[in-house]
This record gives C-alpha cells, structure tokens and sequence, in this order.
C-alpha cells in the first residue's frame, strides 16, 4: 500500500471526489494555479480545469458565502480558509447560515460544504498562525468539526465529510502535514513514509464521522486527544512508562462517547489533552461528560492538560505547546491522586 504525507492524503481524498462526482468544486486563497499555501490542493486545477478548482479574493466571509450559496443550488463546494486563524470574517457566515440552513427551511435545503483549515501551531507561526478555534465551531449546533491526525484517517475523513449533506469543519493540524509530531521539537522528524498510519489506499474509502480509534490499549488511565496531541500522549506514557490508554477521538461532532465512557470505566481516570486554549476549550466539554456519564467510576479528578490562556506565543511557542512532559506530569499526578 503506498504510503502519503498529510498532505498528499488530503490532495488525494479531493482529487477522487471530484473524479466520482462533478458537483464536488474546490476554491480559496491561492488554491488554483499555485496549489495552495501548503501545497494540499496541486495539480487539481491542472485536471478538473479553472471551472471546478479555483482561486478566490481574499475574503473569507466571501468564500464560504459563495459556498454556502453553491450548496443551496445543488454543489458540494470544498473551501480552503487559508490559516484557522483566519476564519472569524467568516464566523457569521457558518454560524448563521451554514448552520441553520436544514433547520430555517425545513429541510427543503441543506448545506453540503465542506471548509478545510490547517490549524494549531508547533511551526513557529506566532499569535496569528497558530490557533486552535475548534471548540468555537462545536459550539454551534448544525456544524461537523472534524480533526484528522494521521494521513490514512484524513483521507477517509475528508471524503467522508464532502459527501455530508450538512456542513463540516475540517481542521488539519498543519506540525502533522509531514510526519508524526511528539512534542520533541529538537528532534529529527519522523516522516509519513516510515509511519504505519502513512499508508493510504488509492481510491475510494471513507472513515466515519463520530467513531473514536484507540491508539494505544491500557488500563491505568484514559487519555483524550486528538491531532498533534495524540502523538505527544503516546510520547508521555511511554517516557513515564505509565499504562495509557490512549483515545482519539477523530470528530470532535459527532462524539464517539460510547468509546469514551468504555474505556474511562475501565480504567478509572482521564486526562484530556488539547493544545487550544484551556478556558472554554474542548476539554472542558469532555471533562462534563466524563463526570456526568463515568462519576461513579472515576477514582480521581479529570485533569485537562491544555493551551495557556494568552495569545500563542512566538518566541515561547514550546512553553506554550502542551509537550510530553506536561502532559507526562498530569499522567502521574492523576494516578496518585
């Protein structure tokens, strides 16, 4: 089976969807002619033409605007907002519109987008190329939000989430785009191609929306992550040899929250790993549904290990990223709580 970075594996998952469906269009910043700013949508021009993969103005709320209107009319447009960070002239688009398109009309119309961000940081990016905006997008009830962490997922999650009826937010943590990222920043990285998950299958396949993967069995503690912060939890339970069981959960909406409550009964304990900010993030909707659905099975506190809450820093950017040993230090404090 060939073996694909992230970003082949998300070129690929376009490329066969508008090859088996020639309502599928692919447009945004510098996506045309030049591919892309990370290069995910090369050559895509090239083969489908100017009419279906095209560049648009620098305008987010323009962009998923249009696409949202396109959905209305029968496409499945497949938008690139350029950074995360760049989303929010869009916000109301998504939320207002996007969102709330089945339910206004009844049905008579849904809303078929798909909009692709890279997100999160580890590449030096500063306060205004590095945000984590997931949980703004969970939020609003009508969106998807996707987070792939690996090539094989996020070709199938990507096709998965063109061919939904309803709108998806498709976050790809761009330190994954090349290889596997534990938090090490000094050293070498380890590309896709020597990486079991780097194995892509030509053609089509999908992988669900709202189905969980276990990434590492164990019985001593539940870890929740998802994108770059799986790798870092697998680097923190095997550098403090602590018996993790190591979740990830893939869509953050839908919720795999039978795989969650499972595997916290069995272990008793939980640690929730994101690197968005810790107040208001994610984690602290995982963290309610751990207490609400596990209470008479924990044995001792959630713990969330997270972002910091300041603007994300560029010349501390590794004080910022939540690494191995944060995440290492919450894994053993859980365990002697």
């Amino acid at each position: 089976m060939p073996r694909r970075t992230m970003i082949e594996a998300i070129r690929d998952a376009m490329d066969v969807s508008m090859g088996r469906d020639d309502k599928v269009v692919v447009f945004g910043e510098d996506v045309g002619f030049f591919g892309g700013v990370f290069r995910c949508t090369q050559g895509l021009q090239a083969k489908y033409g100017k009419s279906r993969c095209f560049d648009a103005p620098i305008n987010e709320s323009g962009i998923v605007g249009s696409a949202i209107g396109m959905a209305a009319y029968g496409l499945k447009p497949c938008v690139e907002i350029q950074f995360a960070d760049y989303m929010y002239p869009a916000y109301d688009q998504l939320t207002q519109e996007a969102a709330r398109l089945r339910y206004r009309s009844n049905g008579d119309f849904t809303c078929p987008i798909v909009v692709r961000m890279p997100t999160g940081g580890g590449i030096f990016g500063g306060q205004t190329h590095s945000q984590s905006p997931e949980a703004l997008f969970t939020h609003v009830s009508g969106l998807k939000t996707v987070v792939p962490s690996n090539p094989h997922d996020a070709k199938g999650l990507l096709i998965a989430a063109i061919e939904d009826p309803d709108p998806v937010i498709f976050l790809e943590p761009k330190r994954l785009y090349n290889g596997p990222f534990d938090g090490h920043h000094d050293r070498p990285v380890t590309p896709w191609s020597k990486h079991q998950l780097g194995e892509v299958a030509d053609g089509h396949y999908t992988v669900p929306l709202g189905k969980a993967a276990i990434r590492r069995a164990g019985s001593d503690v539940t870890v929740l992550a998802y994108g770059t912060m799986v790798y870092v939890a697998q680097a923190a339970a095997e550098e403090t040899g602590i018996d993790a069981e190591i979740i990830d959960l893939r869509t953050l909406l839908p919720l795999d929250l039978d795989a969650i409550v499972a595997s916290v009964k069995k272990t008793g304990r939980c640690v929730i790993v994101h690197e968005a900010t810790l107040t208001s993030g994610f984690g602290a909707e995982l963290s309610a549904l751990v207490q609400e659905n596990c209470f008479y099975h924990l044995e001792a506190p959630v713990a969330r290990v997270a972002g910091w809450d300041t603007p994300y820093p560029h010349a501390q950017e590794w004080d910022y990223f939540p690494g191995p040993a944060r995440v290492g230090r919450a894994l053993i404090e859980t365990l002697e709580a």
